[in-house]
């Protein structure tokens, strides 16, 4: 198997709700099951990308939202089995249950720093005694368990993790060694056998899109299905692209109970990186070996660039990364090559960029809609010779440049950002 197929593999995960409430729950689920006992306190430390990406988040099988509700329901009602779906069996009894635990200040959160590095930990203090478990680096990643002062688990990634953010991004990740075009050759020959797994996310992600069409308690997702004339399928590519992914964003993000497939640890950029394409394909009458090829290129541009931004940040990872990776695809779909896809690439660069990430909200939806929109009018423009050339703004001189470029304006760029995004935030609790 190709080293880059194995990437994208072991990354394409489902994931139910917005994946950092998953992750607190996942993390809180976890620690009650290393000890019994009744509740006296649980505590949940969390770095300032987790802190704001769920902080006003809907959370699945659940009326509330945000990253203390997520950690009480993990305690009261999680699964940690199931990973990043662990709130998969939720019923209204164990709602209730993990409101009384809040009400009776059992439950706390708190912020760890200011970082794009995942970080959370969950300290639990029960009848029965402790359980600390450190999550690091991905969402599900567990590097340490404690269980009442006994260290059982330490993995190295914990032993390591005095390394500082600026060492963390210049480490190189694998795809980094690649260009662009040699992430355009492996697209066009890898054999179709070996990626025929990328089907998984469609099953996926259209569920949710339907789930989000059924439901009452949608608003853009209708809208969204006026604008395209009422068809699921129009013949307006970019209508039908945006319908398709921002309903299916807008359901996750107000907690139903369907899951999506993430990629870079990410339901939403999972979403953006494939439901555009599968408009493209269904208008254009493509073949399924063209769209599961321009997935993988998809995922590929959007690893790229996360790889360089952090997995969690104060810019739109899924408007920035995912549908940069989307509108390459789509360029890709549409007979574009090498030349045309780096003109799109700078499009999207001198466009998207910058674009914050306030959260897990019902404003990822508006996210997306930009997002659809800037891919779509870049493939145009870029397959009809217009492009913003490498010499302006962060293009770079070659499309491995503009995209670590992008990167870069996450993080180490906009650190002082997400302060202020976390500060705007807190100042409405």
């Amino acid at each position: 198997m190709h080293e880059l197929t194995e990437i994208i593999e072991k990354d394409m995960k489902p994931a139910l709700g917005v994946t950092e409430p998953g992750a607190i729950a996942f993390c809180a689920s976890k620690a009650r099951s290393l000890i019994g006992g009744e509740l006296e306190h649980l505590s949940v430390a969390m770095n300032s990308g987790m802190y704001k990406n769920a902080f006003s988040c809907g959370i699945p099988n659940s009326d509330k939202v945000g990253n203390v509700f997520a950690a009480a329901l993990g305690y009261t009602a999680g699964d940690p089995e199931k990973g990043l779906e662990s709130l998969a069996d939720v019923t209204p009894e164990d709602n209730a249950e993990a409101q009384r635990y809040i009400d009776e200040g059992r439950v706390s959160v708190s912020m760890s720093g200011i970082t794009s590095r995942i970080f959370i930990r969950s300290r639990l203090v029960t009848s029965a005694g402790t359980a600390e478990v450190t999550i690091r680096d991905s969402h599900t990643n567990i590097t340490k368990i404690v269980v009442n002062g006994e260290t059982v688990l330490e993995t190295e990634a914990e032993q390591a993790c005095d390394t500082t953010e600026a060492d963390a991004a210049a480490e190189t990740h694998a795809i980094h060694r690649y260009t662009l075009a040699q992430l355009l050759e492996y697209v066009d020959t890898v054999p179709l056998e070996e990626i025929s797994f990328v089907k998984k996310a469609y099953e996926v992600n259209l569920e949710l899109f339907c789930e989000g069409m059924d439901s009452e308690r949608t608003t853009f997702a209708r809208r969204l299905l006026a604008m395209n004339g009422g068809k699921v399928i129009s013949d307006n590519e970019e209508r039908t692209a945006s319908l398709l992914c921002n309903a299916a964003i807008e359901a996750r993000v107000i907690g139903l109970d369907k899951p999506a497939m993430s990629i870079t640890g990410s339901g939403a950029h999972g979403i953006i990186a494939t439901l555009p394409l599968y408009a493209v394909y269904r208008i254009e009458g493509l073949t399924e070996e063209q769209l599961c090829r321009a997935t993988m290129l998809s995922y590929l541009v959007c690893t790229y660039i996360k790889e360089y931004s952090g997995r969690l940040s104060a810019f739109c990872g899924c408007g920035i990364a995912a549908g940069t990776g989307m509108a390459a695809a789509v360029c890709w779909l549409k007979g574009g090559g090498l030349e045309e896809i780096t003109y799109v690439i700078n499009n999207m660069a001198s466009s998207v960029t910058g674009m914050i990430c306030d959260g897990g909200n019902q404003g990822c939806t508006m996210k997306g809609i930009a997002a659809c929109a800037a891919a779509f009018e870049s493939v145009e423009l870029a397959l009809g010779g217009v492009y913003v050339d490498s010499v302006h703004g962060i293009n770079g001189l070659t499309p491995e440049d503009t995209m670590r470029n992008m990167g870069l304006i996450a993080s180490p760029g906009m650190v002082e950002t997400e302060k202020t995004i976390v500060e705007i935030q807190e100042s409405k609790r």
